[in-house]
């Protein structure tokens, strides 16, 4: 895993200076980190008796990415601010349980290509955001977070009103929108960087956020595909 981060990240050796370089190896270890611990998370859930998700784990995430974005990283803290990012990893992971099952009962086959989906997907933007100039993307934030508002108000419209248009139209954007915070973030971390922010940490969060997000839309839209096929087989 190390060494694909150092090939992944050298590879843009004539757009990135050495420190920025390793503080990329540096998010993107975690990164790496984050969703081992959140794939233990879901076989814990999926495989074991220990843990399962529930309303008091769905606290506890919370409570996990809270201590982390309150605990400001000094320089003497990272084990215990890593240990937040990968308890939040494992309960997000846990969380994901529920839809896992659902999942398997359908086709376990579905896990893997949207995970396959989403690594390619977040690759793919993640090098278009690091090929582009620096901080070209970064006027997306405001169009993005004004369409997160937008759906959020239409998704609390829809506990009533019930439209599978609108629950359609919410995953597809959603999709695109996670697609979209890969880019943005991913320079947003170089311009923090620029402005003495190195908290690789806190980075890594953002990118796993995205990851977890594109994976999840991956996992329900592929689903629905596969359920349409199944009654079209059986008419």
């Amino acid at each position: 895993m190390a060494s694909l981060i150092n090939t992944f990240v050298n590879s843009f050796s004539n757009k990135l200076d050495a420190p920025l370089k390793q503080h990329l190896k540096n998010v993107y270890g975690c990164l790496s980190l984050s969703t081992v611990s959140a794939a233990a998370g879901a076989y814990v859930h999926l495989y074991t008796e220990l843990l399962q998700a529930n309303f008091l784990t769905t606290i506890a995430t919370l409570g996990l990415l809270l201590a982390l974005m309150g605990t400001a990283d000094n320089g003497k803290n990272q084990k215990k601010r890593l240990g937040y990012l990968l308890g939040f990893a494992f309960l997000s992971g846990l969380g994901m349980g529920p839809l896992l099952d659902v999942v398997i009962r359908i086709n376990p086959s579905i896990i893997v290509t949207a995970l396959m989906s989403t690594t390619i997907l977040f690759m793919s933007f993640s090098i278009s955001a690091l090929l582009a100039e620096r901080g070209y993307w970064l006027y997306l934030g405001g169009t993005l977070f004004s369409m997160v508002n937008i759906m959020v108000i239409f998704s609390l419209a829809n506990i009533f009103l019930r439209s599978t248009l609108i629950y359609q139209a919410h995953l597809y954007i959603g999709l695109f929108l996670m697609c979209g915070f890969v880019i943005y973030d991913t320079q947003l971390i170089i311009e923090k960087f620029h402005m003495r922010n190195k908290d690789y940490i806190a980075h890594s969060l953002d990118l796993f956020i995205d990851f977890i997000g594109i994976f999840r839309h991956l996992l329900v839209i592929l689903t629905q595909k596969e359920q349409q096929e199944q009654r079209k087989r059986k008419e």
